[in-house]
């Protein structure tokens, strides 16, 4: 059984995106803070194209691009509105600022800007659309129902921020000449000649943990016959010796998945779940496709364990909020946890 991994001395802990540098602008479920040195320290030094298949809030986009780590990205999403939302930030984001500046924080325009048709809007009000409803909607969650109608309810927040221009500005900085597309992570893996430079990281819709969850038993429309195909489409890439790291959740049926693969444990903490109770540490795993080169070669094998506190490492058990990671199968607590595994 591989052992737990320890950061050996002198090594640097990966650098973060400032808050003055570019960062997510959305909220969203699954999103990667937590995680995000150890998914850095993950990551090739060298990157000629970026790949991020499931888009959702691009925090590690962000983080390398603030690091200058590639040469150019593509990112992809089956949600049109995502996409549609960061074509519009890229292109015209002082727009997208403007049309924010007329939301208002009350239920009644809420609901209002809710019940629009997305289709019916330019794809400015569509992005603006977007983001006021996340900021002001329950939990930052996105949420559409059977007929595809977004329909979270009002957050009630005091002062939610609505449109920050500072954040909106240092994103569309950051996807100037990045190639947004809306398509199916299938038609990415397969269809792309990647180089040898080239670096795919895969987030998609988690695997749902809990006491009576399996494999017959997925919320959303990522369901099992979806996951084992993006497994498949992970082996693919090992075998073209292609450099991919996913990102799932911690479980027997996750685990049956990737065999075979290179896989590290990690706890971290969730804020974003569609119920309270949910919001604590779970059992996520890190999945390379190939033992490709990266910071976390200086990582010596030893019996402790890296704790990611609140952003920062250091050795020994986790304390507080954090993400720790390790080798090897999770242990009873961390198999048990729940999580919200709504990705759109």
């Amino acid at each position: 059984m591989p052992s737990a991994v320890v950061l050996a001395e002198g090594v640097a802990t990966a650098t973060v995106a400032t808050a003055t540098a570019a960062g997510p602008f959305l909220k969203w479920a699954g999103g990667k803070r937590q995680l995000l040195p150890r998914i850095l320290d993950l990551v090739p030094r060298r990157i000629d194209t970026y790949y991020e298949p499931f888009l959702g809030g691009g925090a590690v986009f962000f983080a390398l691009a603030a690091r200058g780590a590639f040469r150019r990205a593509v990112l992809t999403d089956t949600n049109d509105e995502l996409v549609n939302c960061y074509r519009a930030v890229r292109d015209d984001v002082e727009s997208v600022i403007t049309a924010l500046r007329r939301f208002r924080n009350t239920p009644e325009h809420y609901y209002r800007v809710r019940a629009q048709s997305p289709s019916r809007l330019a794809p400015v009000a569509r992005a603006a659309r977007v983001i006021y409803l996340n900021r002001c909607g329950y939990n930052g969650l996105y949420r559409v129902n059977s007929s595809g109608r977004f329909n979270v309810p009002f957050g009630r927040y005091v002062r939610p921020t609505i449109c920050d221009p500072v954040k909106l500005r240092a994103a569309a900085r950051a996807l100037r000449a990045v190639e947004i597309r809306h398509a199916d992570f299938g038609e990415v893996l397969g269809a792309e000649r990647f180089g040898g430079d080239d670096f795919v990281y895969l987030d998609p819709p988690y695997v749902p943990v809990s006491a009576t969850a399996s494999f017959t038993a997925y919320a959303g429309d990522f369901g099992p016959a979806e996951q084992q195909r993006l497994a498949s489409a992970l082996r693919a890439l090992s075998a073209r010796r292609v450099s991919a790291l996913l990102s799932n959740s911690d479980c027997a049926a996750t685990r049956a998945l990737y065999r075979g693969l290179d896989l590290e444990a990690v706890q971290a903490r969730r804020a974003i779940n569609s119920v309270g109770r949910g919001r604590g540490a779970v059992g996520e795993l890190l999945v390379r496709s190939f033992r490709y080169a990266c910071p976390a070669d200086l990582v010596a094998n030893t019996d402790s364990v890296i704790t990611v506190v609140d952003g920062q490492r250091a050795r020994g058990p986790a304390a507080g909020r954090s993400a720790t990671v390790s080798r090897g199968e999770p242990s009873a607590s961390s198999a048990g946890k729940a999580r919200d595994a709504r990705r759109s």
